[in-house]
């Protein structure tokens, strides 16, 4: 009669046996170059020992196959991720490496089965791009995806908010939002409209948090302010314009669209149904994607350093250190001409 097959023992659990973090049972067991104190050090091996731990040798041996940096992002055919793509790909070059991009959608599922699949194709390195990565997403099997990859030789960035332990670039959502809308309070907009995206959505729910935040300080009342919540597409912005327009725009009003996609859409809806951007309403965005520059009357919004911060990530990711590297990137509000002060 055959035996059963014995469960398998995996990081995770050597971790929790140990009384460590994941990520320190990682160092200990793969070799990292990361100082672990001896008591830690201890538990871990013991630990391992107990459960028979047995990392996959033959993936940590393999040489690296390629010279190609897997990129894995959320959604491709954003504005915000065509800048953030282009200059990875302008980076590596310089540096003798290629990009390669998967879309996911923006579900930890397809992100765990897209890194898998990466995983078999042996990139030298994984940037992964999202709003928000959780190290506890589908109960931590992603984080153990990864930190498995790290241990073969890779290298992980992720580009967006994250508790991961690894290099990791973000923005300041929240604070430059709050810088926008205080530039609207004190031109004198005194009901506003913030179109807020999708529910859920980090990036998005950080920028209102801050609109919010914002206009408060400059003194608008809460009851002036409504946060509408639509599709983040042009096409949702246009929606929920129109849903502003027919329920009627108290003067002076003032639209926050919480990415430049929203807000190029609003203003499409808003010159549908006769209302002047910016002596009606006065509209602003959040990227500095190029399009914003090329609508008229062209877009105020927040600059993000997007160009920046994909050089950055393929930068950190061909670059070898003992310690994770977290970069905080803040936006610049740039006035243009789709604001107006109504300050007499």
């Amino acid at each position: 009669m055959p035996h059963p097959a014995r469960p398998t023992v995996t990081l995770r659990d050597v971790a929790a046996a140990a009384g460590v973090s994941v990520p320190t049972a990682s160092r200990v067991l793969g070799g990292s170059s990361r100082t672990v104190a001896a008591e830690y050090r201890q538990r871990v091996l013991a630990a391992a020992a107990a459960l028979r731990y047995t990392a996959d040798a033959s993936a940590r041996a393999m040489r690296r196959a390629n010279d190609s940096i897997a990129v894995v992002g959320d959604d491709l055919t954003t504005p915000s991720m065509g800048m953030v793509a282009a200059a990875m790909e302008r980076q590596a070059r310089d540096a003798g490496a290629f990009v390669t991009v998967s879309s996911t959608h923006g579900t930890a599922e397809r992100q765990l089965e897209t890194v898998r699949l990466q995983r078999a194709l042996r990139p030298r390195a994984l940037i992964l791009t999202s709003s928000r990565l959780d190290a506890n997403a589908l109960g931590g099997r992603l984080l153990d995806e990864l930190l498995g990859y790290e241990r073969d030789g890779g290298r992980v960035v992720i580009v967006g908010d994250t508790d991961m332990p690894f290099d990791s670039i973000s923005f300041d959502n929240h604070g430059s939002a709050k810088e926008l809308a205080h530039h609207i309070a004190g031109w004198g907009h005194r009901h506003v409209t913030i179109l807020a995206g999708a529910r859920g959505r980090g990036n998005v729910s950080a920028r209102t948090a801050g609109f919010m935040a914002g206009l408060h300080d400059g003194g608008v009342e809460e009851r002036h302010i409504r946060i509408s919540h639509c599709a983040v597409s042009r096409q949702g912005g246009f929606d929920a314009a129109q849903r502003l327009v027919a329920e009627g725009l108290e003067p002076p009003h003032a639209v926050l669209a919480a990415n430049d996609t929203i807000a190029i859409g609003a203003m499409s809806a808003f010159r549908a149904a006769g209302v002047a951007v910016p002596a009606d309403v006065s509209l602003t965005g959040f990227d500095d994607i190029e399009l914003a520059t090329d609508v008229t009357p062209r877009l105020t919004t927040v600059s993000l350093p997007l160009a920046q911060a994909g050089a950055e990530a393929v930068r950190l990711a061909l670059t070898a250190r003992a310690e994770a590297e977290q970069l905080m990137m803040r936006g610049q509000v740039v006035v243009r001409d789709s604001t107006a002060i109504r300050v007499a």
